[in-house]
């Protein structure tokens, strides 16, 4: 049985979470939350709201659910979303572009190997 969760619209950059959720791929449910939550950077905490999220909907499916320790992170997926553009002034009357940058967090859980 698989569970998933999504998050969306989060202001990180999709490359700086990457990094995070690449460590948690293929790792059992309660040694991927361990590990984010020893992880200081921002991403971790983002993910780790995702996977906890993910595991709960798998406990707490309607016919199959499943108790935690069974559960394995079979993907960590960060998109890239929609970047908002600023712009700063500069000198000589120009302007320069800032990105603030967004991804999508999506984790997937299951309980087969």
């Amino acid at each position: 049985m698989e569970a998933r969760a999504v998050t969306r619209f989060v202001r990180i950059s999709a490359f700086k979470a990457r990094q995070v959720a690449r460590l948690i791929q293929g790792k059992p449910a309660r040694d991927a939350m361990a590990l984010v939550d020893l992880i200081p950077r921002k991403a971790a905490r983002l993910i780790s709201q995702t996977l906890r999220s993910a595991v709960a909907n798998a406990e707490n499916a309607e016919r199959d659910s499943v108790p935690a320790e069974r559960l394995v992170v079979k993907e960590a997926i960060v998109g890239e979303g929609p970047t908002i553009r600023r712009f700063r002034p500069k000198a000589r009357g120009m302007a320069g572009r800032i990105r603030k940058r967004t991804s999508h967090i999506r984790i997937v859980v299951t309980d087969q190997v």
